[in-house]
């Protein structure tokens, strides 16, 4: 791979990655644009990394970014007297990890759809919120 081919991959996961992060910044949550940023720029790198193994297992590294998102979106969730908080964060950044994924996949396209669609779907509670 070309560095300017890999420049743009990594600028458009970060790219996105902070417009979702941003989102949720914007609806007070701690993990925010560099949190969400970090997260797709990581599943990219990752997933470049898979690609580029000769005569070996690409699945490997795509399953263990999966796994190492889990943890990460695991330690997102708090357990409170009152409910749980942290699921829409886990699953965010879950989520994420697999935009980023496309984009190491080449699949840009489809990256910018399912990030526009992720931000509707996190825009959704502010709706909620300013209609109550």
């Amino acid at each position: 791979m070309d560095l300017l081919a890999f420049t743009g991959k990594i600028l458009l996961s970060t790219l996105l990655g902070s417009s979702l992060g941003w989102q949720r910044h914007h609806m007070g949550k701690a993990a925010g644009s560099r949190t969400y940023a970090l997260v797709c720029f990581g599943a990219t790198l990752f997933t470049m990394m898979s690609m580029a193994v000769p005569n070996g297992d690409q699945g490997r590294i795509a399953a263990q970014i999966v796994a190492g998102i889990g943890f990460i979106g695991a330690g997102t969730i708090l357990h409170k007297q009152d409910g749980i908080e942290g699921l829409t964060t886990a699953a965010g950044l879950w989520a994420t990890s697999a935009i980023g994924m496309a984009i190491g996949f080449d699949w840009y396209l489809q990256a910018i759809v399912g990030t526009a669609l992720m931000f509707i779907v996190l825009a959704i509670k502010d709706v909620q919120n300013k209609l109550h």
